[in-house]
């Protein structure tokens, strides 16, 4: 549970990075990209950890809610399904090469 949803918060903020402080940036990269503990970021910056936590909470609250609202990351899961189906399509050759192969080029074109 604790690894899905650190994988979910990696590709909410990869998503939506860009709509963050840079405090908010810095926090989130240094908790779920470089693996940094509440007490290290708060040592840092010369905060609290209860004031590292806050934001950290706050920042992935407001992460659910761009996906709620955009939905970025979860149409990239449903591209992510279709070319794997494709792609197992075209190596047991159930569907032809190249009609396949334009399909996952096209859906690789919009990530």
């Amino acid at each position: 549970m604790l690894l899905e949803k650190t994988t979910r918060m990696n590709f909410l903020f990869d998503f939506y990075q860009s709509l963050l402080t840079e405090k908010q940036r810095s926090y989130m990269h240094l908790y779920y990209l470089d693996d940094h503990s509440l007490g290290e970021i708060a040592d840092e910056y010369e905060i609290s950890r209860q004031a590292v936590y806050d934001n950290i909470r706050r920042t992935e609250a407001m992460l659910e809610e761009y996906e709620d609202k955009l939905e970025l990351f979860g149409k990239f899961q449903q591209r992510q399904m279709v070319i794997e189906q494709l792609t197992l399509a075209m190596e047991r050759d159930e569907i032809e090469k190249n009609v396949v192969m334009g399909l996952v080029n096209q859906l690789k074109e919009w990530d």
